[in-house]
């Protein structure tokens, strides 16, 4: 699993690419919640970019449910940004998006 991650005003962008799965998720894992400490002392939102993930499993939505926890037990936030359709319809099934905010696109969930 490849990462980027580039800073955008108040917050931070990280995108993972590929698929988010039992094998991929502890390295997810690791990643974020650094990211969502470093953010959260830092005041700024952390923001992933779901665009180049094509598949996310169980594994990888209990990631994203502990960052988006942690980041609101220390004042900060996590959101969701451009989900590929099939990552969509997960969190849609799963009633993720009725948790954690998600957006269609990086720039919307900036703008948030």
């Amino acid at each position: 699993m490849e990462f980027t991650e580039r800073p955008a005003g108040k917050a931070v962008v990280l995108a993972p690419a590929g698929r988010i799965d039992i094998a991929t998720s502890e390295q997810f894992r690791e990643r974020v919640l650094a990211l969502v400490d470093t953010c959260g002392k830092a005041g700024q939102a952390v923001v992933l970019d779901f665009s180049a993930v094509d598949y996310i499993s169980s594994a990888g939505l209990r990631v994203v449910m502990l960052a988006a926890k942690q980041a609101r037990a220390s004042g900060g936030t996590v959101v969701v940004a451009a989900l590929q359709p099939v990552v969509l319809e997960i969190f849609q099934i799963s009633r993720f998006d009725k948790v954690i905010p998600c957006h269609p696109g990086v720039a919307e969930a900036l703008a948030a």
